[in-house]
């Protein structure tokens, strides 16, 4: 009986002399793509600023011709650049197949676990800090971070049967990397910013350059990408069985946690030493799989790892390689020094992200298993609204006090009455707005992530996956950037305009699957991710050496704030909280399920519609009016519902008390921690509000 299984499992998992000739159209396709890979590296070497063209390049190659200063630009920049693309494509593409296999995953990369953002921060770590480290120590100081990183999203996303071995679900991976991600990215720029001198250019290498000063690093590297990608294809056979499931698997003969860890480790360790050499470049271990295994689905014999490891790697130089081409195409050989081709690969990624959001089946399921429970009594939910209320009065009044400059009690309540001196009054006036700032924002966004998590039906959501943080983002860095004396309105203005025009894009590809939370969520992503890299673009290309000046507001700050500019935030919330107490019902029935509002009347598309038209208003003031800040709209409703249950009656009012308490701490923080110098108020609440994100992930997945 057990001999009879496995021979059937090793008939669809080993290769048998029948399988010879579909497998050759398979490799055909293989060579195809070195051939196009070939060309485009033949285009890519006679891009650049230097007037070295095709015909100086063959002259040198066949001794025919050409010049010592055609020499020097071809063998100190061109081939540099060209092995360095090379070299991260087969890394990066070959990382994101595996780590789609040992996942079973199709959205798992380096990206979206987060691999590249912790290789980045450990060597920004190490450069803070001042010390210098040659390639390979680089490279090791990355795969340790790339590791911790990607072993805590699997960790913390994985969910479902055990039996499976499934990594989580899609939207669960993708939204716990996308957090974790944001975590590490906000310590990353609370670096950047505290150490500009230790770090500078840092910013820029974030988003993955291919420039090179010299062959070395490459040289160096290649040898230890070929070797891991020469290990996997020992373990292909393993990872084929593997993709059969866990238990098919381990009948025959596999041992399924070691082969997964193997696959982690060896990946992690590519994108380690892309990241080592070039920075991270984003999506391409997401996309140059995943069109790999679109083909492979239509070409027999090609879905076994022997093939599909060599053919990540050929996609993956054909998507580097073509990216950096088609960047100097665009921009004229000297984008190539200025823009990072990563840029180019995060955009490419993000649309082909929102393309298999809009291919995929629209569904509404909860992501993360979260059990909510009923919270306190009656008596306990109207104890701790008061007492929520006391103490954001309590920590107003004490964060007016405290600063670059300390006040007193009495300071505050002179300035109240006008009879304050003149420093005080000017501490006052400075001072009293970024509290103001600080409540209305964090009530906002708390709102607003209330309402998304109740849409989608998903409480690891927040309003940064509608994209709308990032348009607003795109919008006000262009302001800043083009005008850089624009007044606080035209910023505002910008920021707003950015924002109506993300949640323009996510609703309108959403619309056809009903507004349905996944496809809402992967397409929302997508628009994120292609918004930062435009940010990024607009900072480097204009103003690579003065990126504090964006990176300040991206990273949510109430300085420079006076009265006037809050009031259309002010505004938007006065009008917003009584509409969406209106609507406390449908907010009920949509977090439910889809079956429940139909039989009582609610029209979910418009229902939906309409609360999230809500969510980006909110979002989209709150942004404009002090910058990016984090988590504020994951954690505060999930510590409202946690304590008052899942009443929208009850969540929304502590939700915002909640909100307004947590920015308003950061804010605070950030003023006095290393005053006279500040800290961004959206980097506290990044740096507070991740382990308490990685509490619920690890919860959840308790629960699930």
């Amino acid at each position: 009986m057990r001999s009879s299984a496995p021979s059937r499992a090793e008939t669809a998992a080993t290769p048998t002399g029948g399988d010879r000739r579909p497998r050759l159209g398979a490799v055909l396709l293989i060579a195809l793509g070195l051939v196009v890979a070939t060309l485009l590296a033949a285009v890519h070497v006679t891009q650049g600023s230097a007037d070295v063209g095709l015909p100086e390049l063959i002259g040198l190659l066949t001794g025919t011709g050409g010049d010592e200063q055609s020499a020097a630009v071809f063998l100190a920049s061109r081939m540099p650049r060209l092995v360095a693309g090379v070299v991260v494509g087969i890394a990066l593409g070959v990382a994101g197949l595996v780590l789609q296999s040992v996942s079973r995953n199709v959205l798992a990369s380096p990206d979206t676990l987060a691999v590249n953002a912790g290789s980045y921060l450990a060597v920004v770590v190490v450069a803070a800090f001042g010390i210098s480290l040659p390639v390979l120590g680089g490279g090791a100081v990355a795969f340790l971070g790339g590791l911790a990183a990607a072993g805590l999203v699997l960790a913390l996303s994985a969910g479902g049967s055990r039996s499976s071995g499934s990594g989580g679900g899609t939207v669960r991976l993708v939204l716990a990397g996308s957090a974790i991600a944001l975590a590490l990215t906000a310590l990353t720029t609370m670096l950047l910013l505290l150490f500009p001198e230790r770090t500078n250019g840092l910013y820029a290498w974030s988003q993955g350059t291919l420039a090179q000063t010299g062959i070395g690093p490459a040289a160096q590297l290649a040898p230890v990408v070929l070797v891991a990608v020469a290990a996997l294809l020992v373990f292909a056979r393993q990872f084929d069985l593997v993709a059969l499931g866990d238990d098919t698997a381990t009948v025959l003969g596999v041992d399924v946690r070691r082969t997964r860890l193997i696959g982690i480790l060896i990946a992690v360790l590519l994108s380690a030493a892309a990241v080592a050499l070039v920075g991270p470049i984003g999506f391409v271990g997401l996309s140059a799989p995943a069109i790999v295994r679109l083909i492979a689905v239509r070409v027999p014999g090609m879905q076994k790892h022997v093939l599909l490891i060599p053919a990540a790697a050929v996609m993956g130089v054909i998507v580097v390689l073509g990216a950096d081409v088609l960047l100097r195409l665009a921009f004229g050989g000297q984008a190539g020094v200025e823009v990072p081709t990563g840029i180019v690969t995060t955009i490419f990624g993000a649309v082909f992200l929102v393309a298999l959001a809009l291919r995929s089946r629209a569904t509404s399921e909860a992501a993360s298993g979260f059990v909510i429970g009923a919270g306190l009594s009656r008596r306990g939910r109207r104890l701790v609204i008061g007492a929520s209320i006391l103490l954001l009065v309590v920590l107003a009044f004490v964060s007016l006090l405290l600063g670059d400059a300390k006040l007193l009690g009495g300071d505050v309540l002179n300035w109240i009455t006008g009879q304050a001196g003149p420093l005080v009054e000017f501490v006052m006036n400075t001072r009293a707005p970024r509290v103001a700032a600080a409540i209305l924002a964090g009530a906002a966004l708390a709102v607003a992530g209330t309402v998304v998590q109740a849409v989608s039906r998903n409480p690891l959501a927040e309003p940064a996956i509608l994209g709308v943080t990032g348009g607003a983002g795109v919008g006000a860095v262009l302001v800043i950037t083009f005008w850089p004396l624009a007044s606080f309105v035209a910023v505002t203005t910008g920021g707003f305009a950015g924002a109506a025009v993300a949640a323009l894009i996510v609703f309108g590809l959403s619309l056809r699957g009903g507004l349905a939370s996944s496809r809402l969520i992967l397409v929302g992503l997508g628009v994120s991710a292609a918004a930062s890299a435009i940010v990024a673009m607009l900072i480097i290309a204009t103003d690579p050496y003065n990126a504090a000046k964006a990176l300040t507001w991206m990273s949510g700050s109430t300085y420079g704030r006076t009265f006037p500019q809050l009031i259309p935030l002010l505004i938007v919330l006065a009008v917003s909280l009584p509409v969406l107490a209106g609507m406390r019902r449908e907010l009920d029935l949509l977090a439910f399920d889809d079956d429940t509002p139909r039989v009582l009347g609610v029209r979910l598309g418009n229902a939906r519609l309409g609360l999230l038209a809500i969510a980006v208003a909110l979002t989209a003031t709150a942004v404009s009016a002090v910058g990016v800040v984090g988590f504020v709209g994951l954690v505060a409703p999930h510590a409202a519902r946690a304590l008052v249950g899942a009443r929208h009656g009850l969540v929304l009012p502590l939700a915002a008390l909640l909100g307004a308490l947590l920015v308003t701490v950061a804010d605070t923080i950030g003023r006095t921690v290393i005053a006279p110098g500040q800290l961004p108020a959206g980097l506290v609440t990044a740096v507070v509000g991740a382990p308490y994100f990685v509490w619920l992930l690890w919860r959840s997945r308790r629960t699930a």
